[in-house]
């Protein structure tokens, strides 16, 4: 199932739950979102309340579809898995490039010394020709 969604966020749940708790999760949220016990049941068929509990109505079913079947739950947990990681090693190498670099220096840092001392010390005469 290809969704940006968290299945078990829309569920309501942890990824740690039981198949008894996401079962009860899934019929709380059908119970509040199916079009024959939602509150308030008699407005206009096309208003945008509906439209959200449909849409909601959709993304439960389609989560419990997932989680409820061992095979496709593990499946999922794997993908959900990989996909952190590579946001974790996308972000960690965002974060470890500079994003500028000087002009001026593009090496690692040099140490000069004590430049007072390194170099002899300028006479207070000119020569003129």
């Amino acid at each position: 199932m290809a969704t940006d969604q968290d299945l078990y966020r829309v569920l309501g749940v942890g990824p740690s739950a039981s198949a008894s708790q996401i079962t009860h999760a899934y019929r709380t949220l059908i119970r509040r979102h199916h079009p024959d016990t939602r509150t308030p049941a008699r407005q206009a068929p096309h208003s945008g309340p509906h439209q959200e509990h449909d849409a909601a109505l959709q993304q439960v079913i389609a989560a419990y579809t997932v989680l409820r079947d061992p095979s496709q739950r593990a499946d999922y947990d794997a993908s959900r898995t990989a996909h952190a990681r590579r946001d974790h090693d996308r972000l960690a190498h965002e974060h470890s490039t500079p994003t500028r670099r000087s002009a001026w220096h593009t090496g690692p840092p040099v140490f000069l010394g004590d430049v007072t001392d390194s170099h002899p010390r300028c006479l207070p005469w000119i020569t003129i020709r």
